[in-house]
């Protein structure tokens, strides 16, 4: 994180701790975007005593954080367009989806913001993931911008920031392409020049979320091989787990997999890449076309920088792993230990322990 602030990035928050996280690594005031939803007041509290931007999804939260934290100068809105736009299958509809303010709610929630005392204002949405088609960003950018100016017709605020969410996909597949940023731009800019250029609102900042690009391709689960196993169907057994990464197991997501040292073999055997949690979707990959492998065979498991660790959690007890930085020198740092069982065990209470509250 704190590489990505020196590249000039900022934070998008959606709870407490990753606010806490945020400031603590050196991100200040508006360099940092609270996103959350059903969200308690304390934490609009502490959004608000870090001077971070507040982007609400729902129009009922306006009193929350009034009660809560007091009405900021500037305030965002994320903009749910329902039936106005498809979203990608892993979002899947807008209309479906419990996030944003609806644009019928959206005039009402500006004019009741600014009667609170907000005078500075956002736009925001988000209604793709991983999508790897340029064409879905210029048509989410002229659906933000074109309503961005409705707002400014029918309430006279002049909207600073257009935040068009993140969602850019990165080629999991190694037949896939990654997303051509200059054509992405140039699509964007000739939105703008036609809808905001001789509109009131120029000129407006417009910002995008791109944290999976941003981070994804540059993280590798690490793993070896416990076992080989050959039922009705063959086995590789890993020391990782669904734990570790969750995206094959929830949803089907690919994650390319190879084995150092036999990147130039056949890839001639089938095999379901599996961890050990007693859950049968605890599977890295099926009838994944491999090398042939064998018990103590380093596995990689290639673009879990964004949801990898950061998905973690601990069922069946299992300990997340340690996290690696490589430095361009070539240099390995230590930045997360592993986990141990006292770590497992530290928020328990065991009968005849003292407990405090």
């Amino acid at each position: 994180m704190k590489i990505l602030k020196e590249e000039g990035m900022g934070a998008d928050c959606s709870s407490l701790p990753e606010l806490l996280l945020a400031h603590r690594v050196g991100f200040r005031g508006e360099e940092i975007i609270f996103t959350s939803n059903n969200t308690p007041g304390e934490e609009f509290v502490e959004a608000a005593r870090l001077g971070a931007v507040i982007n609400l999804d729902d129009i009922g939260h306006i009193e929350t954080l009034e009660q809560s934290a007091g009405i900021p100068e500037l305030l965002f809105f994320r903009f749910n367009p329902g039936e106005a736009r498809f979203s990608n299958v892993i979002i899947g509809s807008p209309k479906e989806a419990k996030y944003g303010v609806t644009r019928a709610q959206l005039v009402k929630a500006y004019r009741a913001a600014q009667q609170k005392g907000a005078r500075r204002f956002g736009l925001h949405t988000m209604i793709v993931s991983n999508e790897l088609s340029e064409d879905s960003f210029a048509d989410t950018a002229r659906l933000l911008f074109e309503t961005a100016v409705e707002i400014n017709r029918e309430t006279g605020l002049r909207l600073e920031t257009i935040n068009l969410g993140g969602g850019m996909g990165i080629p999991y597949r190694p037949e896939e392409k990654t997303v051509d940023l200059e054509k992405v731009s140039a699509q964007i800019a000739a939105q703008y020049r036609e809808i905001i250029a001789d509109s009131a609102l120029d000129p407006v900042n417009v910002v995008f979320e791109c944290g999976r690009m941003v981070t994804g391709p540059y993280g590798y689960l690490v793993s070896r091989v416990r076992h080989v196993a050959s039922k009705y169907k063959e086995y590789v057994g890993l020391d990782a787990c669904m734990a570790d990464l969750m995206r094959p197991g929830i949803y089907g997501a690919y994650h390319h997999i190879t084995v150092p040292g036999k990147e130039e073999q056949p890839r001639d055997r089938i095999y379901d890449v599996t961890g050990s949690l007693c859950e049968n979707a605890d599977k890295f990959a099926v009838d994944r076309p491999m090398p042939e492998v064998e018990p103590g065979d380093l596995i990689v498991i290639h673009d879990t920088g964004a949801h990898g660790y950061a998905m973690g959690y601990n069922y069946n007890g299992k300990l997340r792993p340690a996290e690696l930085l490589l430095r361009e020198d070539g240099t390995v740092q230590l930045i997360r230990r592993a986990e141990t069982v006292d770590d497992y065990f530290s928020t328990m209470r065991f009968p005849g322990a003292p407990v405090k509250i």
